[in-house]
């Protein structure tokens, strides 16, 4: 699932290519006057498909930010994915942050399970329950964790490059959401969380919450 790729994702491409040649064929017709407002757009998009690496967090037994963005939850919740009571932390994701999704440990996938549903904005609770979504349940080491990728307001794609049965590494690219989004992570009652709501947190680079004996 992993794949060699440019600071751009892949699934920006088509979207700059379009945005991009309006705009210079703008541009070489009406001049900057006419044009600028298209490269703002143009630059918006660049900067929202931007897929830079990641160097995974360092100690034992950690789970990994699946995704750029703002802390929004953490509680202890009913992971109706996988049928237990679990530790819930969920990554709001705005227009600005990057939106390429990651895996938040090593193991194996379990489940996938894809719902559709509404795009209310992915910053309330209700989202988690009632929007688009669709849920990678993984086997880690005996650990379950629930990894969660809920539509926006604006996000009208999920993409999972995933199937059941693989097997993922830390920090893989498995998924992305386009435009604004969620990712909801349910943990064991035994987690014990790294982060607070509010705090700002990086896939990869940040780690949300310690299981004993995930690695």
């Amino acid at each position: 699932m992993m794949y060699p790729h440019p600071i751009i994702a892949k699934e920006g491409w088509p979207y700059l290519a379009l945005v991009g040649a309006v705009t210079l064929l703008v541009h070489y017709l009406g001049g900057i006057v006419w044009s600028w407002p298209l490269w703002i757009i143009f630059i918006f998009v660049l900067q929202f498909f931007r897929d830079p690496q990641r160097i995974a967090a360092l100690g034992r037994d950690l789970v990994l930010s699946p995704a750029d963005g703002r802390i929004v939850v953490v509680e202890k919740a009913n992971d109706p994915y996988a049928g237990r009571e679990a530790l819930k932390i969920s990554v709001f994701m705005n227009v600005f942050n990057v939106h390429s999704n990651r895996s938040a440990v090593n193991g194996a996938v379990k489940e996938i399970q894809y719902f559709p549903g509404k795009f209310v904005n992915a910053d309330l609770d209700k989202a988690s329950t009632e929007n688009e979504r669709n849920a990678v349940v993984i086997d880690a080491n005996g650990q379950i964790v629930t990894l969660v990728q809920v539509a926006g307001l604006i996000a009208r794609r999920i993409l999972c490059y995933i199937h059941v049965g693989d097997r993922l590494k830390a920090g893989e690219r498995y998924g992305f959401i386009r435009f604004g989004s969620r990712v909801d992570v349910y943990l064991p009652l035994t987690a014990e969380p790294l982060v607070s709501v509010g705090d700002k947190v990086f896939a990869t680079n940040t780690a949300l919450a310690r299981v004993p004996g995930l690695d």
